[in-house]
């Protein structure tokens, strides 16, 4: 079992956390259950949920799971969120003291605990000045409401003003944050991991599998159909196909992944997720699976450990674009390929 300090803090969690966004909607209860009893079974420790997931219903499913499992409940590190709507009027969105302690008092009844050990923001909000959040969850930490807090979806200048901002005030600093990071989206490596590294915080990537890309789920040129995530939306799903699909980068990325894949006798989820939990600053990786059998096999993962030369590979096939002004400058880029492809 891999585990792993939850960012700077003294929380330990397992290398791959159980992300709930099926719960309630793609899963009903009875699957929920089992999926969780399967992940404590596996030996994981750290749920991650929010308040928006399927309007609430995946934090009460959780709940009821944790009171009907007392001994699991006790070992279980939680994780949510709060930022969107939760109702039509203007004060219920954003990160205003006002919204933020009625969703945080609305996901502990929720959830059926006095306790929540990471409350993340889950994205910036531009109204609401930083100090009044950043003042609000270290009042929420003094209380016990919370243990730590992160964020989700902030950029590079988000996380060093608030980090800094904390720091200047003698607030609890964040600890996390929640990117979209996987082989097919690394634009983070340009500047937010820095930031993260630099603030001392831990990453929990979220969507590693790129959506179901990186399994091998779709083909070159064939519109997804059935129980995908881009076939069960065929209009808005046809236009994210349509965007990678036409990116070579894409299809390089996949063969590589399958070939490796292959080649070790594993699936190529457990190939890309090897992957994202090697990278620097990563705490754990969220898993959102549909089902048990897609958890027992992302599961996998924690056993396979790849090899030099095909993290070197893996790397620079899906290097992010370089070029991009200022991240070209200087051949900076070039040479974070060169530090990378030497580990």
């Amino acid at each position: 079992m891999d585990y792993r300090k939850l960012g700077p803090s003294g929380a330990i969690v397992t290398a791959y956390c159980l992300g709930t966004m099926t719960f309630g909607k793609e899963s009903d209860e009875a699957a929920s259950f089992k999926i969780l009893d399967d992940y404590f079974a596996w030996g994981g420790n750290f749920i991650d949920t929010a308040d928006v997931y399927s309007a609430g219903a995946s934090e009460e499913i959780i709940g009821r799971w944790l009171k009907a499992r007392p001994t699991q409940a006790r070992q279980a590190v939680i994780a949510t969120k709060g930022r969107f709507p939760m109702g039509d009027g203007p004060n219920d969105i954003g990160l205003s003291r006002r919204h933020l302690n009625q969703a945080l008092n609305d996901s502990l009844r929720r959830l059926g605990v006095e306790h929540i050990d990471l409350y993340q923001m889950h994205a910036w909000d531009a109204l609401t000045p930083i100090e009044e959040t950043l003042r609000f969850l270290d009042d929420a930490v003094r209380a016990g409401k919370i243990g730590y807090y992160g964020f989700s979806n902030y950029v590079g200048w988000h996380i060093a003003k608030a980090s800094e901002i904390a720091k200047a005030q003698g607030y609890t600093r964040p600890v996390t944050l929640q990117p979209q990071y996987n082989l097919l989206m690394r634009d983070i490596e340009l500047e937010i991991v820095d930031a993260c590294q630099n603030a001392g915080m831990g990453l929990l990537p979220w969507s590693p599998l790129g959506g179901g890309w990186l399994t091998g789920k779709y083909r070159r040129d064939e519109m997804p159909t059935g129980a995908t995530r881009l076939g069960e939306n065929p209009n808005r799903g046809g236009e994210a196909y349509a965007a990678r699909n036409a990116q070579e980068r894409t299809w390089d990325i996949i063969v590589a992944v399958e070939e490796i894949a292959k080649t070790r006798g594993v699936s190529m989820a457990q190939v890309a997720l090897s992957w994202v939990a090697a990278r620097p600053a990563v705490t754990s990786v969220i898993l959102g699976a549909r089902t048990s059998e897609q958890l027992a096999d992302n599961l996998g993962a924690a056993e396979l450990v790849l090899s030099a030369e095909e993290t070197t590979r893996l790397n620079e096939i899906s290097a992010p674009t370089p070029g991009q002004y200022p991240y070209g400058v200087n051949g900076t880029n070039q040479r974070h390929r060169k530090i990378e492809g030497g580990r």
